[in-house]
């Protein structure tokens, strides 16, 4: 037998990038099945008929407000269900839900990935993103050399973890790749055992970089991916495209983000974060 319960709800974006916010001290037994239900573009939840369905996943956040600065645990379950180490954009939202509960400016944001540091003015939040790694074991990769520049699937690639993995190919034009049809094959290629999102960028003509990421998790192409923003520029220092650690603009299809990847130390993601409303969600409880 089961129970149908309801669980209050906030809904953020960050430049696109959209999420679902449930606090922690709210039951939700399945949380996979939770995200599957009412991500989904096509049946998930909308918060009015002109909102779009659904939600490029689900944030369960449990703020911690006895510490100085407050800390957040942040635990992302994408819409298939699978639970993701990092996600910038994320983050952004996490840090903008803590901030106004806790009253304050900087959270610490506990991850799976690691504790991130964020700092909120306004709708604005700037969240460390760690050190980008092209180390095999780190991506991971299934070999014991780096993968920089390399043709997997249609796509010349090079992989790099910034909290999640990213196969990262610049082009000239983004969009005039059709990232639904080269993407699959990337993403689920043998060399990638964790799998990998797949980020692909071209120059804006101006120092900053187009971006388009199709999404592991997802399985889809998202508005905007911010650990995808951090890897395009991480790759671009990699390749010669960006030769100093002044901030670059990546500008995905939901916006803009600026990114900073210094050559010694963690590299900061920043941009809007921004709620977009409040409702509630059907839960099942399973009754033995």
């Amino acid at each position: 037998m089961s129970a149908l319960n309801t669980v209050p709800f906030e809904k953020f974006h960050g430049t696109g990038n959209d999420f679902f916010v449930v606090d922690a001290e709210d039951p939700v037994p399945d949380r996979p099945e939770f995200a599957r239900t009412h991500c989904d573009r096509d049946a998930g939840i909308s918060l009015s008929e002109s909102d779009r369905r659904g939600a490029d996943g689900v944030l369960f956040l449990a703020l911690e407000d006895r510490y100085d600065p407050p800390r957040v645990v942040m635990t992302l379950v994408q819409p298939d269900g699978s639970v993701a180490a990092m996600c910038g954009n994320g983050a952004r939202v996490a840090a903008a839900w803590a901030a106004e509960r806790a009253d304050t400016s900087e959270v610490m944001i506990d991850t799976p990935a690691g504790t991130r540091r964020a700092t909120i003015e306004d709708d604005y939040v700037s969240v460390e993103m760690g050190v980008p790694s092209f180390a095999p074991r780190d991506v991971p990769l299934d070999s014991g050399d780096e993968l920089v520049e390399a043709a997997v699937g249609d796509l010349t690639v090079t992989a790099v973890n910034t909290g999640v993995p990213h196969a990262v190919a610049f082009v000239d034009d983004v969009d005039e790749v059709d990232l639904e049809a080269v993407a699959p094959s990337i993403r689920h290629a043998p060399l990638f055992p964790e799998g990998a999102n797949v980020t692909i960028a071209s120059p804006d003509g101006e120092g900053g970089f187009h971006q388009r990421t199709f999404e592991r998790g997802v399985e889809g192409e998202t508005r905007s991916c911010g650990t995808g923003a951090v890897a395009v520029v991480a790759v671009a220092k990699r390749l010669g495209l960006v030769e100093d650690d002044d901030p670059v603009t990546v500008s995905p299809p939901g916006g803009e983000l600026t990114v900073t990847v210094p050559d010694d130390g963690t590299a900061l993601l920043g941009g809007p974060a921004v709620h977009e409303g409040d409702g509630e969600a059907d839960v099942v409880f399973r009754q033995r």
